[in-house]
């Protein structure tokens, strides 16, 4: 498996669904979480419910994003449990797949 080990020096880094969960605050609204494979950063997508109704239903399973808007997992207990979702999802999906 290549090393995808995040670099403060690199433009982009390459981050793996975590999480998705419906929003508390607005209705039909989803949120993405990728998250970085030692699960120390993170990176939030919002889509409405009703894109997953069109023509491209499905979500990437990583992405490729801006070093600079990844956000930084505090939480411990999160940490560990992005780190292992985000090898799961590597170990079972390439990185273009879709789910």
């Amino acid at each position: 498996m290549p090393d995808t080990t995040p670099d403060a020096t690199a433009e982009t880094t390459r981050v793996w669904m975590v999480e998705r969960t419906y929003s508390d605050d607005e209705q039909n609204l989803i949120i993405i979480t990728y998250a970085t494979p030692d699960g120390r950063r993170d990176f939030r997508k919002e889509r409405a419910l009703t894109s997953f109704t069109g023509t491209r239903r499905e979500t990437p399973v990583s992405l490729e994003v801006d070093t600079s808007d990844l956000g930084t997992v505090s939480d411990p207990e999160t940490r560990e449990r992005y780190a292992a979702e985000a090898d799961r999802m590597a170990e079972k999906h390439d990185p273009g797949d879709d789910l």
